[in-house]
C-alpha cells in the first residue's frame, strides 16, 4: 500500500540518548522509526508534548483507543465506538477518569494506516504485555491496545482510594499486546532493583505493575512538614518493579493556571 503519511515520519535517534544506563530497554524504543509487534507495525511520532502514533494495521487487523483519539485514516480503516465490558464495565471506566466507550479501528478489505493523538499535551510510551502480569494506569492514562489487550477497573481499598490520588475505582490493563500509554509531560522508566525502595510523589505517577508493593506515607515525617513542603502525600514502591512516571504534575498546573486567570499571577 502506499505510505500516504511518510512526510510525516520521525527520524530515527541514538538509542543511547533516550535511557538512562546501558541496560537494554524492557519496552519499545521511542523515536526508532517503524517497530513490528503483536500483529501491527507503528511509530510514536513527534516525541514530546505533541506526540502522535502511527499504526498500520493488516487486513482485518484493529486497534482500540480512547474516544475521540483518531486524527486520520485511510479509507480501509472503519472506526466504531465499543462499550467493551458492558454498562459495568463502561461505568467502571468513567469512575477511573476514562470514557465510557473506546472506539475500534479496523482495517476492512486490506491494510490501512491511522494516525491517533492524545488528548492532554504529554508523550507517549508502548508498553508489551506478556500474559503473565498487567499494569495499573493513571486516569486518563490509557491511550490504545492491540486486539489481545483488556482494560477492566478494580476497586482499590479504603486508604489507597482516599489518598492514592487515583479514587477507589482504578483502570487494569491486562492480557497480551501492545499496550500505548499517555502522559501529562514526558514519560520516563524507573527501574527498581529488588529489594529497594523509591518515594514517588502520587501526582507524578502513569503506570505500575499490578503486582508490586507500595505505601502511601507523609512526605516528610510531621504532617505540618509535609504539607508545607508542596509534597503531601508519596507512593514508597519496593522493587522489583518498573514504574513509568512523568516529569509534570497536572495537579500543580492547574493551580498554576488558576492563579494565573484569577490574581495574575503564580500563586506560589
Amino acid at each position: 500500500m502506499g505510505d500516504m503519511f511518510a512526510d510525516y515520519r520521525q527520524p530515527s535517534r541514538n538509542k543511547d540518548t533516550l535511557t538512562r544506563n546501558t541496560d537494554p530497554p524492557a519496552t519499545p524504543t521511542v523515536g526508532a522509526g517503524l517497530q513490528q509487534a503483536h500483529g501491527i507495525r507503528y511509530e510514536i511520532l513527534y516525541p514530546g508534548a505533541n506526540a502522535m502514533l502511527r499504526v498500520l494495521l493488516p487486513a482485518g487487523g484493529a486497534l482500540k483507543a480512547e474516544s475521540g483519539a483518531m486524527v486520520a485514516m485511510g479509507s480501509q480503516i472503519e472506526v466504531e465506538g465499543k462499550l467493551e465490558g458492558g454498562l459495568l464495565g463502561g461505568l467502571g471506566r468513567m469512575f477511573s477518569g476514562e470514557n465510557f466507550f473506546f472506539q475500534t479501528l479496523k482495517a476492512v478489505g486490506g491494510g490501512g494506516e491511522v494516525l491517533l493523538s492524545p488528548t492532554a499535551l504529554g508523550t507517549l510510551q508502548a508498553i508489551e504485555l506478556s500474559g503473565d502480569t498487567g499494569y495499573i494506569v493513571q486516569k486518563g492514562g490509557f491511550f490504545a491496545g492491540t486486539a489481545g489487550i483488556q482494560v477492566n477497573t478494580s476497586l482499590q481499598n479504603l486508604a489507597k482510594g482516599l489518598f492514592s490520588g487515583q479514587g477507589f475505582f482504578i483502570l487494569k490493563i491486562s492480557g497480551q499486546g501492545l499496550l500505548f500509554i499517555s502522559s501529562y509531560g514526558a514519560i520516563h522508566p524507573l527501574d527498581i532493583p529488588a529489594g529497594e525502595e523509591i518515594i514517588i510523589d502520587n501526582q507524578h505517577l502513569v503506570a505500575w505493575p499490578e503486582n508490586s508493593h507500595f505505601n502511601i506515607e507523609a512526605a516528610s515525617k510531621g504532617w505540618l512538614s509535609s504539607v508545607t513542603s508542596g509534597e503531601g502525600l508519596v507512593c514508597r514502591f519496593r522493587g522489583p518493579a518498573r514504574v513509568y512516571i512523568q516529569t509534570r504534575n497536572p495537579d500543580a498546573f492547574a493551580t498554576w493556571i488558576s492563579g494565573v486567570v484569577n490574581g495574575g499571577k503564580n500563586p506560589a
